[in-house]
C-alpha cells in the first residue's frame, strides 16, 4: 500500500500544471451515435441546429459515428455495406453524412471526428450486420458452459464480435481505415470504437487455438479447458475459472490487439500525417483485459499490482500509439469520498476482491486518477461520461461533468442523443464552466 501511494503522488506530481491566465481550455467532445443519431442526421439544418447547441454549451468537437456495430457505414465504402435504413428511416447512399457534419462543424468553429466501430459485425437483436450476411465466417465463437457456440446465437448480447485474430478480419478493417482517410482528407480525426475481444468468453476458434499455440510455443493439449473452463458454484450457477494457460492466453489476446492498433497508426498516418488518432475504452483496467485491450503505456507494468498480468503483459500497451485517449468514466460515483460512504465508513474500504486503491476504480474521481497513472503522460486522458446513468438526476450529472473534466484533460459526452431527450443542455453548460473556471489545464 505504501509503495502504491509513492507511486500514485509521483504520477500525480508529473501531471500538475501552473495555471496561466492565457492557458488553453481543454476540449469538450460531444458523441452522435450512429443508430441514436440516424434520423437527426439526415437533414444538414437539424446538423446545424445541434452542432451550434453544443459549441453554446462549451463543447469545442464533434464524433460522428460512421461505422455502425453491424459493419455498415454511412458513407459510400468499396468494403463496408451502406447503412441505408434504420428504424424504418430510410437514407440515400448519395446523402454523404460525414461530409455535411465537416463542413457545418468547421464553419462553427469545430473539430470533426469519425468514429468507425472496428471489431463489430452484427447487432445480434435485430439478426443484422455483416456476420449475418456475407462474414459470417468471421465472427468470435464463444465459449459456454454447453460448449463454444458462433456468438450470433447469443441473443443476450447485441454485439455480433468479429474475431479480431483472425488475418482476414484485420486486413479488411485496415482497408476500410485506409478508404477513411484518403475519402476525408479534411477531417480532424479518428476515434476507434469496439478495437477489442466480445468478452473473456471469445474467441475459442480453431484459428486462434493455433495462434496462440504458434505464439507461446506449446501444444493445448485440452481445449480450451488448459485456458478457460466453467464450474458452478455453491449457488449452481457456471461460473468461469482459469485453466494453467489462462494467463499466457491473455497476454496473446492484448497482443493481438496492440499489433492491430500499431498497424492502424501506420496505415492512417501514412494517408494523412495530421490526422489525429483517438481510442475509445472503458476505465476499469482491472478487469479490462477480459475483452484482451491493454490500453496503458507500455512503460507501467501491470504485474506490479494485478496477479492475471505476465511480466510481459506490460508490452501489449499501446497509449503511446494514440493522440487521444478516451476513457470510459462510466460511474454514477464522482468523487473518492462517495466510494468510502458507499462501503459503509468513512476511510475504509472493504468491497469483497477489492484492495484499498483498486476500489477507487468505480468512482470518476479516482478512475481518472488511475487512467492517468497508466498511460504515464503518453497521450491526453479524456474523461467520458455516459449520460443514460444519471437519469432523473440532473446534478449528480453536473457534478460529473465537473469533476470528469476536472480530473482529466478534456471531457467526452455519450450521447447527445441522450442530452436532447433530458434537455439537460443547462446542467452540460454549468458542469462545464464549474471544471473551466478551477483553472486547470491540459498537458
Amino acid at each position: 500500500m505504501k509503495k502504491f501511494l509513492t507511486l500514485l503522488c509521483a504520477a500525480c506530481a508529473a501531471y500538475a500544471c501552473t495555471p496561466t491566465a492565457d492557458g488553453p481550455e481543454k476540449r469538450l467532445y460531444m458523441w452522435f451515435d450512429c443508430e441514436a443519431n440516424f434520423a437527426l442526421s439526415n437533414h444538414p439544418d437539424s446538423i446545424r441546429y445541434y452542432l451550434e447547441k453544443c459549441r453554446d454549451a462549451g463543447f469545442t468537437d464533434a464524433v460522428i459515428d460512421v461505422k455502425s456495430i453491424m459493419g455498415e457505414t454511412v458513407y459510400k465504402s468499396a468494403y463496408a455495406p451502406f447503412m441505408y435504413e434504420w428504424a424504418g428511416v430510410p437514407r440515400s447512399e448519395d446523402y454523404d453524412v460525414l461530409d455535411h457534419y465537416i463542413r457545418i462543424g468547421h464553419e462553427l468553429g469545430m473539430r470533426v471526428f469519425g468514429s468507425l466501430n472496428i471489431f463489430a459485425g452484427g447487432h445480434n437483436y435485430f439478426d443484422r450486420g455483416i456476420i449475418y450476411d456475407d462474414h459470417a465466417a468471421w465472427q468470435s465463437l464463444v465459449s459456454t458452459p454447453q460448449g463454444i457456440v458462433p456468438i450470433s446465437t447469443i441473443k443476450t448480447n447485441y454485439n455480433g464480435m468479429l474475431n479480431p485474430a483472425n488475418p482476414e478480419v484485420q486486413a479488411y478493417e485496415l482497408d476500410i481505415l485506409r478508404e477513411f482517410a484518403e475519402k476525408y482528407p479534411t477531417v480532424d480525426g479518428i476515434i476507434f470504437d469496439r478495437v477489442r475481444f466480445d468478452d473473456i468468453t471469445s474467441d475459442f476458434s480453431p484459428l486462434s487455438k493455433q495462434l496462440f499455440e504458434d505464439y507461446a510455443g506449446v501444444k493445448v493439449k485440452h481445449f480450451p479447458e488448459d485456458i478457460l473452463y466453467w464450474k458452478k458454484d455453491a449457488a449452481g450457477t457456471w461460473k468461469w475459472q482459469q485453466g494453467p494457460l489462462f494467463r499466457k492466453w491473455i497476454e496473446w489476446r492484448a497482443g493481438v490487439i496492440k499489433s492491430f492498433v500499431e498497424k492502424s497508426h501506420a496505415v492512417l498516418k501514412g494517408v494523412n500525417p495530421d490526422l489525429l488518432i483517438g481510442d475509445y475504452t472503458g476505465a476499469w483496467y482491472p478487469t479490462y483485459y477480459y475483452v484482451g485491450v491493454n490500453w496503458a503505456s507500455p512503460a507501467f507494468d501491470p504485474s506490479e499490482y494485478f496477479d492475471w498480468a505476465t511480466p510481459e503483459y506490460r508490452h501489449t500497451g499501446y497509449a503511446d500509439q494514440l493522440d487521444i485517449y478516451m476513457t470510459g468514466l462510466y460511474y454514477t460515483l464522482v468523487t473518492k469520498a462517495e466510494v468510502d460512504q458507499a462501503n459503509g465508513a468513512v476511510g475504509q474500504r472493504t468491497e469483497a476482491g477489492m484492495t484499498d486503491e483498486q476500489s477507487y476504480w468505480y468512482c470518476i474521481e479516482g478512475g481518472a486518477e488511475w487512467a492517468r497513472k497508466l498511460t504515464c503522460g503518453a497521450v491526453p486522458v479524456i474523461g467520458s461520461l455516459y449520460v443514460e446513468q444519471y437519469d432523473g438526476n440532473s446534478e449528480q450529472f453536473k457534478r460529473a461533468v465537473a469533476e470528469a473534466l476536472r480530473s482529466t484533460d478534456g471531457l467526452m459526452i455519450f450521447d447527445v442523443a441522450h442530452i436532447i431527450k433530458r434537455n439537460w443542455w443547462q446542467p452540460l453548460a454549468e458542469g462545464a464552466a464549474a471544471a473551466q473556471e478551477s483553472n486547470q489545464h491540459p498537458i
